[in-house]
């Protein structure tokens, strides 16, 4: 009788346990990390490169966590270059999977951002919330120490990825060659990262995979191509901005190195990177078409993944082409007082980087939400600019490009072929990602 009764609580015992659950957290807060992420870049004026970089490892920290628990993902291992097999401590247990995906990635990000501490109150915010939630102590702790031992074993991976180095290299010192780059008002700022293309790409073969074709050399004559696209620029891109024209190249503007002269003074914008406007609207996108927390986390890291490796095949071209901006060009050849509607960030022309990494979005954006998907972008308005609709990704990686002509700061050979180039970037990674 007693070994029947004590099977029967042995049966209640293992029911309840194979019954009880943690509550389960949404893309919501996915989005939260990511934004939160976007802010400490703000306030350590992250340059949009290196802001790629961060989302990425950031991502790939939570995703890990989500792959290691739902045989519907696999892991990056033989999928990413150079990515190890990252292993599952032997003691994780009693853990609540999307809590661990998220602690994950807040604590790759503390690591690896200079202001990464600033995240420490995010952290917090989101333990407490869960307590609230019904997460007992045990399993958040035991949450904890797993996302603990995931996010070392990716900033491994970060710490491997050449980075790095790039402090050890030469100084870059502009080219005093006709038609070269050179540092532009107000800020007057040293190039950004002109080594990135040194560092190992997550999906791509080298940085010059997608190599484009050579921009429009640069030329005096008045018949030119050149010349040609600088008149355009000149007549198009300053102070005689059509209204229209001006709202969407404030709406894309994405320069963390703007700079506003207050008196005496300049001051410095409070402005996201390109890159953060895109996690942004992968964001919105997944909260619109309800995505599941580990689908949404899947998408923000191939978008970051695209991200990256953009900007890295973009500045693989910037400093091999080297060339003028169009404010330094026309002041020089044509109208020595003229501006463009937005500050010129600091580094080459060719290509546009917004083009390349936009365009590298909509491929990857499209392919798991489709076509047409209708969305409006809010990302801005949290730093004073109205919201803008679009029927597609492709309509506003379109746009996206062509605020940078509008805004006087690329022409549009770099804005044509940046676009080319991030297609194929962005159709390479879903290829990689999705084999």
């Amino acid at each position: 009788m007693k070994k029947i009764f004590f099977s029967f609580l042995l049966i209640l015992v293992v029911s309840a346990c194979k019954t009880e659950k943690t509550p389960e957290l949404s893309n919501r807060e996915i989005t939260r990390v990511i934004t939160e992420m976007t802010e400490v870049m703000i306030h350590d004026v992250t340059n949009p490169p290196l802001a790629a970089r961060f989302f990425t490892y950031a991502c790939l920290a939570g995703y890990e966590v989500i792959a290691q628990n739902d045989k519907a993902y696999r892991s990056m291992h033989g999928v990413l270059n150079d990515y190890p097999a990252i292993e599952k401590p032997q003691d994780a247990s009693g853990y609540a999977t999307h809590l661990s995906a998220i602690l994950a990635m807040l604590k790759t990000a503390q690591k690896i951002q200079p202001s990464g501490n600033r995240l420490e109150a995010l952290e917090k915010q989101l333990v407490d919330s869960c307590r609230t939630a019904g997460f007992s102590d045990d399993v958040i702790t035991r949450s904890t120490n797993y996302a603990v031992e995931i996010s070392k074993q990716i900033l491994k991976y970060a710490k491997a990825d050449r980075y790095n180095r790039i402090s050890n290299y030469p100084r870059y010192t502009p080219s005093e060659k006709p038609g070269s780059w050179y540092p532009t008002p107000p800020g007057y700022f040293a190039p950004v990262e002109p080594y990135f293309n040194t560092v190992r790409p997550f999906t791509l073969d080298s940085a010059a995979q997608f190599k484009p074709a050579p921009p429009a050399a640069y030329s005096t004559d008045t018949k030119s191509a050149f010349y040609r696209m600088l008149l355009q620029n000149q007549q198009e891109g300053g102070a005689t901005l059509a209204e229209e024209h001006r709202q969407i190249a404030a709406f894309w503007d994405c320069n963390p190195f703007a700079l506003e002269n207050n008196g005496h003074m300049l001051v410095g914008l409070k402005k996201i990177s390109p890159g953060a406007h895109w996690m942004g609207i992968t964001g919105i996108a997944c909260a619109k078409a309800k995505k599941s927390f580990a689908e949404s986390l899947k998408i923000y890291t191939a978008v970051a993944i695209g991200l990256t490796d953009g900007f890295i095949c973009c500045w693989d071209e910037k400093y091999r082409s080297n060339r003028i901006r169009p404010e330094t060009a026309i002041r020089k050849l044509i109208d020595p007082d003229w501006k463009p509607f937005l500050q010129t960030p600091p580094f080459p022309e060719y290509l546009s980087g917004h083009s390349t990494i936009s365009s590298a979005s909509e491929v990857i954006l499209t392919h798991y939400f489709g076509d047409h998907f209708v969305y409006t972008d809010t990302v801005e308005e949290r730093y004073g600019l109205k919201a803008r609709s679009f029927h597609s990704f492709r309509e506003a990686a379109i746009e996206a490009g062509l605020s940078r002509f509008y805004g006087g700061i690329h022409f549009m050979d770099a804005i044509d072929q940046g676009r080319a180039q991030g297609l194929k970037v962005g159709e390479w990674v879903v290829k990689k990602v999705e084999k």
